[in-house]
């Protein structure tokens, strides 16, 4: 299947969502004032590292459901429901609540490994960046699911990687956006 504008342009708002979620929101202005602090340019490496991270992270999975042979009938009922579950669940903040609190150990935990890496400069917040892309996958879950189920029904790696690409650019936007907009503002780092 060839991904049409559309479907790109609903990968890059699945991004944007992903980022804009009740639970990465709260948490960027801890992330954004550190990053501010390191260096004046160490937003847009903590916003590249975490797009690059979604990316990946995106992408080996659609693939991996590709190599592993799963039948694509099945795989777009699974979709479809997951699409609409997800659905629900960003539209409901009761099931976006107690989504986050299923979710939240293994957030708790890359936290945790987050607070132990260097933050200095642009490399470390590059690094922060890419792990909060792994650790804010269960979090973002509903719109990083509804990606993935679309770039798995790709049938050329290299569409499903700029599928995923324009995910993770659509998640770092947010990020490099509220950052400058509190430079600007002159709120304190």
């Amino acid at each position: 299947m060839d991904f049409g504008v559309g479907s790109y342009g609903f990968g890059f708002l699945a991004g944007v969502l992903s980022t804009l979620s009740p639970c990465v929101l709260p948490i960027l202005p801890i992330l954004l004032g550190s990053a501010l602090a390191a260096h004046r340019k160490a937003p847009l490496a903590l916003a590249a590292g975490l797009a690059l991270s979604y990316a990946v992270i995106g992408t080996t999975l659609a693939w991996a459901g590709a190599s592993l042979g799963v039948d694509l009938s099945g795989l777009r009922v699974v979709g479809a429901v997951l699409l609409a579950a997800f659905g629900l669940i960003l539209i409901s903040a009761p099931l976006q609540q107690r989504f986050a609190t299923v979710t939240s150990g293994i957030g708790n935990a890359g936290n945790a490994f987050i607070s132990k890496l260097a933050l200095d400069g642009l490399k470390g917040q590059f690094i922060v960046g890419l792990a909060l892309g792994i650790v804010w996958s269960p979090c973002v879950g509903p719109t990083l699911g509804a990606a993935i189920v679309l770039a798995s029904r790709g049938s050329h790696l290299p569409q499903v990687a700029l599928l995923m690409a324009i995910f993770g650019l659509g998640a770092a936007l947010p990020v490099g956006v509220i950052a400058y907009l509190c430079k600007r503002l002159g709120v304190p780092s």
